[in-house]
């Protein structure tokens, strides 16, 4: 294969050139403008697709999963972040525009990247609220289902604590904690039909992402949003609607 060729995707993959300069920007607000610890990077598959499904507390997740990561990821974004200046930059960086109201193109543009060997990354709680992973969408477990990628949860803290509001901004030089833990590969099982598949799919990998949060708060001893006020974490998630 020509340089030339290994740079250029097929129809709704990405140029892996989108990589060249994003990854570093990604290093660099992780390790330069916040401090982020980073573990579990040996459970991340060294090749072939991966599916990488991150908590979602802050609007720097996304970003701070992107910098963390030891491969390169193209990540799901919210269609209305695609406008003006900052919308050239996601798409120049290689990241993927979803309708989160329910966007079928979208995942399927997801299943050519993964076929394609890339990494995509998701928020599959689709809203920012507790982190806690007490719910999460349907397309997660079907990309897992039909692509075959292992689903590696990813939890992040720090990015918003206590009672800040969900638009806040961390202050520069704030420590973060983003964990990698051990792979999930999930296929059909005989008999089992789309829908029942779809269900078990979702919920083994809600528990697996809930309890990898729940373990890496043990770990760092950062709280998620609100954990300190004793709220019912069960109910603040929500359902993968628009951001607040």
């Amino acid at each position: 294969m020509t340089e030339r060729a290994a740079t250029t995707s097929r129809p709704g993959v990405p140029s892996s050139l989108t990589m060249a300069w994003s990854r570093p920007v990604g290093w660099i607000l992780d390790h330069v403008v916040y401090r982020t610890t980073v573990t579990g990077k040996e459970n991340v598959p060294t090749g072939g697709p991966v599916i990488f499904a991150g908590n979602h507390i802050s609007f720097l997740d996304g970003p701070v999963m992107f910098g963390a990561s030891p491969r390169p990821m193209h990540i799901l974004v919210k269609q209305e972040m695609f406008k003006g200046f900052l919308g050239q930059v996601l798409t120049a960086s290689g990241q993927l525009p979803v309708d989160r109201r329910g966007d079928r193109t979208a995942l399927q543009r997801c299943k050519e990247v993964l076929d394609a060997g890339r990494c995509v990354g998701i928020l599959p709680e689709g809203t920012r609220g507790s982190g806690a992973a007490a719910d999460i969408n349907g397309g997660v477990a079907w990309l897992a289902l039909n692509s075959g990628a292992p689903v590696v949860p990813v939890a992040i803290l720090g990015t918003r604590r206590g009672a800040e509001h969900l638009d806040s901004v961390p202050r520069p030089g704030r420590r973060f904690h983003v964990s990698f833990g051990n792979a999930l590969t999930l296929a059909r099982r005989a008999g089992e039909s789309g829908r029942v598949s779809m269900d078990r799919a979702a919920l083994e990998i809600r528990a697996a992402l809930a309890g990898h949060v729940q373990d890496s708060i043990q770990l760092s001893g950062q709280l998620l949003p609100f954990a300190d006020a004793r709220q019912d974490l069960t109910a603040v998630a929500g359902t993968p609607a628009d951001d607040h």
